[in-house]
């Protein structure tokens, strides 16, 4: 029988929008959890790789959204690791409602890294963990495309923020599901009334506290793309596709 990491879980009030739907970073934060249970019960979890310094960073994430989580609803998240390539950890996710649909299918991808140099490392520096882990080959969802195109001039700058320490984890930087409200929030409350087909963060560097982030945005029909910066460096990326008003 193929590996699955089947847990549900609570949904909290705060965890949903003005529509009574799940807020984004409240899944990514959701299958965040549901990735770390995993890892855990695969003997490569953060207290497993923590006296080697090593840990997982996310690089990429793409959301496919089926049917909203609404006030009142639990979440059961089904996860698995596909077979490593390269350097590049990948990880699938579904998630069901409390009826049972399928509400989301998530695809994601990490890096593992040496904490103290950033250096990137394969899988066989996990050992035994990674020679004996039962992989999965089955895709929840493919993304269009990992690659989100860099904005042109005609970008125009939605606002600015600082990382403040409410927004860092463990590893001293923002985490990967705060990037969901940063990037939301370049859209007006009138712009989120529209149905949310699909989104994808990529990573490209950590923002630490005390980082100036700069937010641009441009319009391409349904789709938006997004990105932070930080000193004129690419810090994110973001690309968002709506479908129609709920």
């Amino acid at each position: 029988m193929s590996y699955c990491n089947r847990r549900t879980y609570p949904l909290r009030y705060s965890d949903f929008d003005f529509k009574d739907e799940l807020k984004p970073s409240a899944l990514l934060a959701l299958v965040q959890e549901s990735a770390c249970a995993s890892a855990d019960e695969l003997g490569f979890g953060y207290d497993a790789l923590k006296p080697l310094g090593y840990g997982f960073i996310t690089v990429h994430t793409y959301c496919e959204c089926v049917l909203p989580l609404r006030l009142g609803d639990a979440a059961t998240v089904e996860t698995w690791p596909l077979p490593p390539r390269h350097v590049l950890f990948e990880r699938d996710y579904r998630v069901l409602n409390g009826r049972g649909e399928t509400a989301a299918n998530l695809a994601s991808r990490w890096c593992l890294v040496d904490l103290n140099t950033f250096t990137v490392l394969p899988p066989t520096a996990l050992g035994r963990a990674h020679a004996e882990c039962p992989y999965r080959a089955e895709k929840t969802v493919e993304p269009p495309s990992w690659r989100i195109a860099r904005l042109k001039d005609g970008a125009r700058e939605v606002y600015r923020m600082r990382v403040a320490g409410s927004c860092c984890d463990h590893y001293l930087h923002a985490n990967n599901a705060r990037y969901a409200d940063f990037f939301f929030d370049c859209f007006s409350m009138d712009e989120l009334s529209r149905t949310v087909k699909s989104f994808q963060i990529d990573y490209g560097r950590q923002a630490k506290e005390g980082s100036e982030l700069f937010l641009f945005r441009a319009d391409f029909g349904a789709e938006s793309v997004c990105e932070v910066r930080s000193e004129g460096e690419l810090i994110a990326q973001f690309r968002v596709k709506f479908g129609e008003e709920t």
